[in-house]
């Protein structure tokens, strides 16, 4: 028969487990969606488009590291990763900014792929406290 502390082991490990493949979902399909946005802007913005290509790239790549659990050095990586990358998407929209000198467009698969990299940022933050917690 379960005892208590087993079924609470039982229960973090599917909860921990879904917060690794939710972390894992959500950078893959930012990734796609950054890769899906790239070969479109080449013809126009070439800078863009193998931006777009890279960062496409590195998200699904990190799609490895949190399925396989690395561990902490790659989660925090993850985070600051696509932090920047948020930033970079948030200045480029403000009029005169460093980076195109000029205001980006606001549209829908730019908001679905921040949203995407938002939810990213916070499940990887909350496997490292999740981490944390378990080595304390």
């Amino acid at each position: 028969m379960p005892t208590r502390n087993n079924t609470r082991a039982a229960t973090t490990t599917a909860t921990s487990r879904w917060l690794y493949y939710a972390a894992a979902g959500a950078t893959a399909i930012a990734g796609i969606l950054h890769l899906y946005m790239g070969p479109g802007t080449l013809g126009f913005n070439a800078n863009t488009g193998v931006f777009f290509i890279v960062a496409g790239i590195a998200q699904l790549f990190w799609v490895v590291p949190m399925i396989k659990k690395w561990g902490v050095p790659w989660y925090a990586v993850g985070i600051a990763g696509t932090a920047v990358l948020v930033a970079i998407y948030f200045i480029t929209r403000m009029p005169e900014n460093p980076i195109t000198g000029r205001a980006g467009p606001i549209n829908a698969m730019g908001a679905a792929t921040e949203i995407l990299q938002l939810a990213f940022i916070g499940l990887a933050m909350a496997i490292l406290a999740m981490e944390r917690r378990r080595r304390a």
